[in-house]
């Protein structure tokens, strides 16, 4: 990665990594093993700001570290004190940080992350002596197993599915997942699977799936929280006169009851008849209907004299 690399760009990286050096995939084999603890040491740094910084100033620092004699992999580490960048603690009223002597590379243990950033961030020696080292050990113990990181992923599906519901398998990395959609769930809600997304560090728990529905827009249908709106044509005769449309709803085809002089613009509420609420089974909106009056076209002559008729008639 680019020292510049976005955050996004980090997690996208981890998460290739991770499930490439992963020990359920790489059984038995070591040096993958430490790869995967090395992915995972690097994320924990850069995903955190602050971390990151730190981490930074580190590396400058360790080249002053091999000029004072101590290379990786000599006999001794030329006493370099890093007590400026361990966790530190408390002890008689002064405070004792870690001292490192010797083959830096032993700094590199066997927990789920290196001694040395164990020490750095935490996890690691707090003082001198029994206590520190007891200290020590409970700090690798902490980060030894850690959960894995959140994934996120998004899932289109159609209005109709939306509506009645829908079972989709859902693909990520090299998972397959079944994903039950209950009827009514809106766009842009999330649906949050535990344990699949990324794999825990050392045993850890894996991280959680966060899903995003996408609902596609219907030509038909305008949706507002579990309301529906539509258009209804009414010829107009039925308009003038009333009586019965046939309308098809989500629930199937009825006939709406159309007053005598309904004007065009009217909202007519269907009761039931909108979208399910999401989790209740026998819950629904309601389906509102905007009536359009649709003006007869080509009138026959007969047509135009009987309505020219009804003009006088109005019209007196």
């Amino acid at each position: 990665l680019d020292k510049k690399a976005s955050q996004d760009d980090i997690k996208k990286s981890y998460r290739k990594l991770a499930m490439k050096y992963h020990p359920d995939k790489t059984k038995g084999d070591q040096a993958a093993e430490e790869k995967f603890k090395e992915v995972n040491e690097s994320y924990e740094v850069l995903k955190d700001p602050e971390k990151r910084k730190k981490y930074d100033e580190v590396g400058e620092n360790w080249k002053y570290y091999q000029q004072a004699g101590g290379a990786p992999g000599g006999a001794q580490g030329g006493g370099f004190d890093w007590s400026q960048y361990a966790s530190g603690g408390q002890q008689g009223g002064s405070q004792n940080y870690y001292h490192f002597e010797g083959d830096p590379n032993e700094m590199f243990g066997g927990s789920g992350f290196s001694d040395f950033f164990d020490t750095l961030f935490g996890g690691g020696f707090a003082g001198g002596g029994q206590a520190g080292e007891q200290a020590g050990r409970r700090g690798r113990r902490r980060s030894s197993t850690m959960k894995g990181s959140d994934m996120t992923a998004e899932l289109d599906i159609t209005f109709q599915e939306a509506y009645h519901g829908v079972s989709k398998v859902f693909k990520i990395d090299t998972q397959s997942i079944k994903l039950n959609i209950k009827p009514g769930i809106k766009d842009g809600q999330v649906l949050k699977l535990g344990g699949k997304g990324s794999p825990g560090i050392n045993g850890g728990p894996a991280g959680n799936l966060l899903i995003t529905i996408r609902v596609m827009k219907d030509t038909a249908y305008e949706r507002k929280g579990n309301n529906l709106y539509a258009d209804m044509d009414v010829d107009l005769y039925t308009a003038v006169l009333g009586g019965k449309v046939s309308f098809k709803t989500m629930k199937g085809t009825v006939k709406v009851d159309v007053t005598k002089g309904t004007q065009s613009g009217k909202l007519m509420k269907l009761k039931g008849m909108g979208m399910p609420k999401y989790g209740k089974t026998k819950e629904f909106g309601d389906l509102y209907l905007k009536v359009n009056v649709k003006i007869p076209q080509k009138l026959s002559e007969k047509e135009l004299n009987l309505f020219k008729e009804l003009q006088k008639l109005r019209s007196n």
